[in-house]
């Protein structure tokens, strides 16, 4: 399943990123963080077709913990559901024992555990808890990394990028960027509060670009929403699968 078309840039744009930036002291943990974060892409085609795609995630950051949500427009859920209703009540029996899994739509949680992240998916309306092997972690998104899942970006590879002469508007954010072959990299980072404000990779010949803007919410949540699956019933990915 893919979250977007043109996700697997996307994906690949973070990692490019990566490669950049005063990067957190080993050991050391961002602040706790309520962030909204927004996601462009644009491929132009040898045919000279352009196709753009934007989303936005919700991210909740706190020690060994990141929540994520896509924000999806109104009713899209129940949209999601009615296309999938089965035809028949024989359909609709095979359907309940083999639910569709859509990773996308669901909220992820990634926690650190014994050095090592763990991941699931969890599905409020059905009390769910869909729990993600490392070996069906590119299934679902996910690269397997705690800093990508944390910082957005690769802490190890992060100092690497030189400081550029670029202005910042943000105090304590300075922006960092790299170019070789034809491909650049640019992120913002706030030392403070480590985290990328933005993130920007593409070519000079403007065939690709990417873009992820994060915006710190006023204040942190309370109640962490991990903190609310008591009693909710514990599934296997291969519950899932064909």
């Amino acid at each position: 399943m893919k979250r977007l078309p043109l996700l697997p840039l996307l994906i690949t744009t973070l990692c490019l990123a990566a490669s950049a930036q005063a990067a957190p002291a080993a050991g050391t943990t961002g602040a706790d963080l309520d962030l909204r974060i927004s996601y462009y892409s644009k491929v132009v085609t040898p045919e000279g077709v352009s196709r753009e795609a934007r989303y936005e995630e919700t991210m909740l950051r706190r020690a060994g913990h990141v929540w994520t949500a896509r924000v999806l427009p109104a009713g899209a859920e129940e949209r999601h559901e009615h296309a999938a209703k089965p035809a028949n009540k024989a359909a609709g029996r095979v359907a309940a024992e083999h639910k569709h899994f859509n990773h996308v739509v669901l909220p992820r949680h990634v926690a650190l555990e014994n050095g090592q992240p763990r991941v699931e998916f969890v599905d409020v309306r059905a009390k769910e808890l869909i729990a993600i092997p490392p070996a069906e972690f590119g299934n679902v998104g996910f690269d397997g990394s705690w800093d990508h899942a944390y910082y957005l970006l690769d802490s190890a590879r992060l100092k690497a990028m030189p400081l550029s002469a670029r202005a910042s508007t943000v105090a304590g954010a300075r922006w960092r960027e790299r170019e070789d072959k034809g491909l650049f990299e640019r992120v913002l980072w706030d030392d403070k509060r480590q985290i990328p404000l933005v993130i920007e990779s593409g070519d000079k010949a403007a065939t690709f670009f990417n873009r992820v803007d994060l915006t710190v919410q006023a204040g942190t949540s309370g109640e962490l929403p991990w903190q609310r699956l008591k009693g909710y019933a514990q599934k296997e990915y291969s519950d899932f699968l064909d």
